[in-house]
């Protein structure tokens, strides 16, 4: 029986089937209804393992519902820290991000790892070559960085993330897509450049994005979070269920 492998953040969902610690099919949603979007996954087929990484955490009574709906279920968040303690990641490391250094670790070993993760906010997160957690940034995300500018000013307009970015913007738009695409560039580049030897990782919805603008050799694992949340839920049928 298959595993279902669910990762909640800040404004999407992101799911995928899998066997061991082999992904599946995926799937996206983005929306307000992320409960009944799960409960849709699971009506013609019900998962061995329903693993869920939430951002926001997971409430007694949708733990209660989502318990009915598998033989077992994970929950990663701050009400459930059992799981992570063998990872040693510290407390405040929301859980999806937690997932992503679990693969990094697996697919880098022994490489000193810089993983950037862009989405709602732009994270960077370190690893030493043992796997150690060093520490990690945040900052705002493409998309938050655009709405900022409009709603924070009277007179810019929101604009969407453009496919092509002039050096210098020629009107108000491009010097809006051009300041916040080259900027996020201009700080992605100066990690880089502070961590020479580590092996730099992109993930995240806008990932391949900036991936394609860069010039440094750059690993891109669009389903990083949810291959760590396989390695994890493996790693527990390993020693729980088998």
């Amino acid at each position: 029986m298959a595993n279902l492998l669910v990762v909640t953040g800040n404004t999407a969902l992101k799911a995928a089937w899998s066997e061991g610690t082999v992904l599946g099919k995926t799937f996206r949603y983005q929306g307000e209804k992320m409960l009944e979007y799960l409960l849709s996954l699971t009506e013609k087929e019900k998962p061995e393992v329903l693993t869920v990484a939430s951002v926001y955490g997971v409430q007694p009574e949708e733990e209660e519902i989502l318990r009915k709906e598998c033989s077992h279920l994970i929950i990663l968040d701050r009400s459930h820290t059992e799981v992570l303690l063998r990872y040693d990641f510290p407390e405040y490391l929301p859980y999806d991000r937690a997932a992503g250094l679990v693969a990094a670790r697996f697919l880098f070993k022994d490489k000193p790892c810089t993983v950037f993760d862009f989405g709602t906010t732009l994270t960077v997160d370190f690893l030493s070559a043992e796997g150690r957690y060093l520490g990690g940034n945040i900052s705002p995300g493409c998309r938050t960085r655009f709405k900022a500018l409009e709603r924070y000013s009277k007179n810019l307009p929101l604009v969407d993330t453009p496919e092509k970015v002039l050096p210098e913007g020629q009107s108000l738009t491009g010097s809006v897509e051009s300041g916040v695409i080259l900027g996020i560039m201009f700080e992605t580049e100066g990690y880089i450049r502070s961590k020479k030897d580590n092996i730099v990782i992109f993930t995240g919805g806008d990932a391949i994005y900036f991936a394609k603008r860069m010039k440094n050799s750059i690993f891109v694992v669009c389903n990083l979070e949810l291959m760590g949340l396989a390695l994890i839920t493996d790693d527990y049928v390993k020693k729980n269920i088998i």
